[in-house]
């Protein structure tokens, strides 16, 4: 997992070989004046996804999700928002099926550690990293990036 700045994300470009798309992409587009839905950076492979979001409350105990196939890159366009986090090879998964069309699996388990971020921030879930997205008390507007592994 990674939380840094949107004027950072230079710095993590050879992470994967479709950062730099993905980088490209965050240069030539105001993110906040997109319509909402998709916006393709290349097919197949690398998408945005821009949505507002009503959020949960943590008391509601959020499941981890986690992803086998894409890399989730969330930037927080208005509002704040939290996100629990623990390491995957920590949790059983047990009992737990992958949905391997959507890329997901939720896991029985919670979260060891919650971040705030907002407007200007970005948050990179590797497969490794075990989220659970959408925390707060105040709807947010996201765009999620989605880039193959």
């Amino acid at each position: 997992m990674i939380v840094d700045s949107l004027k950072s994300f230079e710095k993590y470009i050879t992470l994967h070989k479709s950062f730099d798309k993905v980088y490209e992409f965050l240069k030539s587009k105001t993110l906040n004046t997109l319509e909402e839905g998709n916006h393709i950076i290349e097919k197949g492979n690398i998408w945005c996804e821009i949505t507002s979001y009503p959020q949960r409350e943590i008391n509601d105990s959020p499941r981890l999700e986690v992803h086998d196939s894409f890399i989730d890159i969330y930037v927080v366009l208005q509002g704040i928002e939290i996100m629990g986090f623990s390491d995957r090879a920590k949790c059983s998964g047990k009992g737990v099926e992958y949905n391997e069309n959507s890329d997901v699996a939720y896991l029985n388990e919670f979260p060891e550690v919650y971040i705030n971020y907002s407007e200007g921030n970005f948050v990179i879930c590797f497969p490794q990293d075990a989220h659970a997205p959408l925390l707060g008390d105040e709807p947010v507007k996201l765009a999620l990036i989605k880039v193959r592994v």
